[in-house]
């Protein structure tokens, strides 16, 4: 199984610190922000890592990382996404590095206290179809939400305002490589994008849809009141713990 880490976009809800850097290199507590999804990663046994990355500070990233040996990574790779087609236009660029194997993809501003093994375990196990991580919020008005019915996935509904249950979909997501074909039958939102909620609603209908519950804390890192609760988090429990 591959890694893929969406690391682009303008971070417009971070001006104007984003107007200098791109906000997945931001600090959360005492590192870089793109540093969690990698050893999120790594913990869940994944070493094969593609960041997709975007805007004015691309290069800050090669210069940060490097080739990953700092992480006791033997390479990191790197793509770039044009402007803001929304997350599912991002995932496309990785359909070369995925080579047919299945992918983790993790969205850069995504935080989580302990690790996925477990969910990773149970995908490979799975053999194809998607997996996506749910957690309880109080707030899952905020977040795309999915129906559920025991086990089984029903549909997500993105930021809906009769939420049908108090789970929100995180941004972390396991996919089999004919998710890049389903990308290529989406049409744009109405903001333009196209978007990660259409494409695991085509893993539902297909009936090739499955869910773990994520254990630990987590948070996204997007504005500043939760860029701020990311690093007040880390600094009380620590994050990405084996």
């Amino acid at each position: 199984m591959k890694g893929v880490i969406l690391a682009g976009g303008l971070g417009s809800r971070l001006h104007p610190l984003t107007k200098i850097t791109n906000k997945h290199l931001l600090p959360v507590h005492s590192e870089p922000m793109i540093y969690y999804p990698i050893k999120a990663l790594i913990n869940a046994g994944i070493e094969d890592i593609m960041i997709v990355t975007g805007g004015n500070s691309a290069g800050d990233f090669l210069r940060l990382l490097g080739n990953g040996k700092d992480f006791g990574l033997k390479h990191v790779n790197y793509t770039y996404q044009e402007g803001e087609g929304g997350i599912a236009d991002a995932l496309s660029l990785v359909e070369h590095f995925a080579d047919e194997e299945p992918i983790c993809v993790i969205l850069g501003d995504n935080l989580i206290e302990k690790n996925i093994r477990k969910a990773t375990d149970e995908y490979r196990a799975q053999g194809g179809g998607a997996k996506i991580m749910l957690k309880r919020v109080h707030d899952p008005e905020r977040f795309g939400v999915p129906e559920l019915d025991g086990d089984k996935v029903l549909n997500i509904e993105e930021k809906p305002k009769a939420p049908k249950s108090d789970f929100a979909v995180i941004g972390i997501y396991f996919y089999d490589n004919s998710v890049f074909d389903v990308i290529r039958t989406l049409v744009p939102s109405g903001r333009g994008e196209l978007e990660i909620t259409d494409v695991n609603n085509h893993y539902i209908r297909r009936g090739e849809m499955t869910w773990n519950e994520l254990d630990g804390w987590w948070t996204d890192a997007g504005t500043f009141e939760s860029l701020l609760r990311a690093s007040n988090l880390v600094a009380e429990t620590g994050a990405n713990n084996l």
